[in-house]
């Protein structure tokens, strides 16, 4: 029974929110819209996730978060790619299950159409250490220039080298890239209208994010 006992506890001991172990308190950033702020607030065991998904920035609206009720954007067009890329899901937190964990480079809303590097470079260290709450990460997808460039950020401070070369994203996006043993691949925003409506896009994200499904042994 001790042994029982133990091993439960264990379990809860992974049980986490990331909105309880990260914030943001000086939003010093002049392009976002704190408002819009939004960290991941769902129950999960990070110690299950294998999997993060980073794209660009908060939705304009909250609604259309990933873990938002109902049917949001981002939910809509990410189960669209996972579809597209040969894996058939009816929800996020169907995803959460089988080891996938959704979250933005940037916590805010942005207030125009791209976001300032530096308020990329200050948002990228709320996501090392989101990215430190899950010790068993296999793969990292970077959705988008935004993702790209936080991870980079990030990577430079704890090893002096970015993981992802300059480059376009179609010309780069099949070559092998690691940071401490966990594949990296760099691709492009799948959350959101613009997946929506730019098709060679989407073929790309399917294919990356097949590579990805293969490598975790979850489509053949």
């Amino acid at each position: 029974m001790a042994v029982e006992n133990n091993k439960n506890a264990e379990n809860l001991a992974s049980i986490m929110r990331t909105c309880e172990k990260i914030e943001c308190t000086a939003f010093t950033c002049s392009d976002i819209e704190k408002k819009k702020h939004v960290i991941p607030g769902i129950d999960l065991d990070n110690l299950r996730i294998k999997a993060m998904v980073i794209s660009e920035a908060a939705p304009p609206e909250i609604s259309d978060y990933y873990y938002s009720i109902g049917e949001p954007l981002f939910a809509k067009t990410t189960l669209q790619a996972f579809r597209d890329a040969g894996l058939s899901v009816e929800s996020i937190l169907e995803l959460v299950d089988r080891g996938f964990y959704f979250t933005t480079a940037v916590k805010c809303g942005k207030t125009r159409y791209g976001i300032q590097t530096d308020t990329i470079k200050e948002c990228s260290f709320l996501l090392e250490r989101e990215f430190d709450l899950f010790p068993n990460l296999k793969v990292v997808m970077l959705m988008g220039d935004v993702a790209i460039k936080s991870f980079n950020e990030m990577a430079k401070r704890k090893t002096g080298k970015r993981v992802i070369p300059q480059g376009s994203t179609y010309k780069i996006r099949k070559t092998p890239y690691f940071f401490k043993g966990i594949r990296v691949f760099p691709s492009y925003l799948q959350a959101g209208p613009s997946f929506l409506i730019e098709k060679s896009k989407r073929t790309m994200i399917a294919e990356d994010l097949s590579q990805a499904l293969k490598l975790l042994g979850l489509i053949a």
